[in-house]
């Protein structure tokens, strides 16, 4: 069966994505509304300072937590694992902590050098472990995953704890956008230039997901492709980390759900993948923004609420269809006689 990716929900999530953005710049504890910029001064700064840049914090973390997820899922070949709960997240974290103990005045790009350095350093890690693991058995790569972040997690809260910065840690951990501002989300383009890098090497890490050895008969260069993609992915996440915290099920999700209208072609899928990504995140915002108005929610609790029913939905719905779309890829690895990585 070939799949493509079916251009009348493209085209709807993009309009979706537009009116959804309109509504996100008009929502906000002030009076000014969108038509206001034209003659009030103030709104016009509320505007540019304060609101486009949320929408667009939202709309790049959103793409940005997809992509990675999709291709680490394509790199493990597990479909049970994200980096934001996998160990790039909580050693992102690790990082900024780190550095913030070092060197108490460092600059915003010292900490993202940090968070992207120990994130690189934690998804590799993980992949090392998860190698001897038996193909055979698809669940368990994901649990070790969950249980290797939760350690690092544990490692990251007892160093917070020793250096009295446990407040410190819960406001770079817990994902919102309230503090986004002009010059304060920047950083989030860096995570779009790296979500564009995987993009580009999308063939090769699809040939790449059919085991080395087939790959490396198809002409790639597994190391190569293996450490930009994990580079990549590594800083996507640190930027996310780093800007508005950390947000998830974004990346475990929007990749399943659209593996089912795609395969597994990431040429085809991550251009959908962004876009639902956008649409999820920028969704969670706006309704963490309405439902206690004018007070807020954290996105990241909004997010893991829509998430959870979503997967709850995608592992029990046809059973019977799981390998073909992607939700159990190691047991056709194991028949190619691949690996986990």
């Amino acid at each position: 069966m070939t799949f493509r990716t079916p251009s009348r929900i493209f085209l709807s999530g993009l309009a979706l994505l537009m009116i959804l953005s309109v509504l996100s710049i008009g929502i906000g504890v002030s009076d000014h509304g969108i038509w206001g910029t034209f003659s009030d001064p103030d709104a016009r700064q509320i505007l540019w300072e304060v609101r486009v840049p949320r929408t667009l914090a939202a709309l790049l973390a959103g793409a940005g937590l997809a992509v990675s997820g999709q291709a680490m899922q394509v790199l493990v070949r597990n479909r049970f694992i994200e980096p934001m709960s996998a160990g790039a997240g909580q050693s992102a974290a690790l990082g900024v902590l780190l550095v913030t103990l070092l060197v108490p005045s460092a600059a915003i790009w010292a900490k993202m050098v940090g968070a992207s350095l120990a994130a690189l350093t934690g998804s590799l890690v993980l992949m090392a472990i998860l190698r001897p693991l038996p193909p055979t058995q698809p669940l368990l790569p994901a649990l070790v995953a969950l249980v290797y972040g939760g350690v690092i997690s544990a490692v990251v809260s007892f160093i917070a704890f020793q250096g009295d910065l446990a407040q410190f840690l819960g406001s770079w951990l817990t994902g919102e956008f309230s503090g986004v501002l002009r010059g304060r989300y920047e950083l989030l383009w860096i995570a779009g230039g790296a979500s564009v890098l995987m993009y580009l090497i999308a063939d090769r890490l699809t040939l790449l997901s059919l085991g080395e050895d087939a790959a490396r008969a198809l002409g790639v260069n597994v190391g190569l492709i293996t450490a930009t993609a994990v580079a990549g992915l590594s800083v996507v996440t640190a930027m996310i980390v780093v800007s508005v915290g950390s947000i998830p099920f974004v990346g475990l999700v929007v990749p399943n759900l659209t593996a089912r209208l795609t395969g597994d072609n990431l040429r085809r899928a991550l251009p959908l993948t962004a876009l639902c990504g956008a649409l999820m995140v920028l969704g969670a915002d706006i309704l963490s923004r309405l439902i206690r108005f004018p007070y807020e929610i954290p996105v990241a609790t909004t997010v893991a609420v829509i998430g959870a029913v979503l997967f709850l939905v995608l592992i029990n719905r046809d059973p019977r269809s799981r390998g073909a779309t992607g939700v159990n890829p190691a047991a056709s690895a194991d028949r190619k006689g691949g690996s986990h990585v």
